[in-house]
């Protein structure tokens, strides 16, 4: 499968609340929707926030190539 570079920036929510106004992450993914479960993943890590944590991204998540 053919991955692409995606990249994000914006704001950032846990359990519906803002957390972080303007983050910014890029990936690699097969699809948008896996590149924003990798760029959450990245969020968490880079925070420590626990693995259980629902975190999204509501904004738009841009294909780079």
């Amino acid at each position: 499968m053919e991955r692409h570079r995606y990249e994000y920036e914006g704001p950032v929510e846990e359990f519906g609340k803002c957390i972080c106004s303007r983050w910014y992450g890029t990936t690699l993914a097969t699809s948008e929707k896996k590149a924003r479960n990798n760029l959450a993943y990245q969020f968490k890590q880079e925070f420590y926030k626990a693995p259980g944590a629902k975190v999204t991204l509501p904004g738009k998540i841009k294909l780079i190539y």
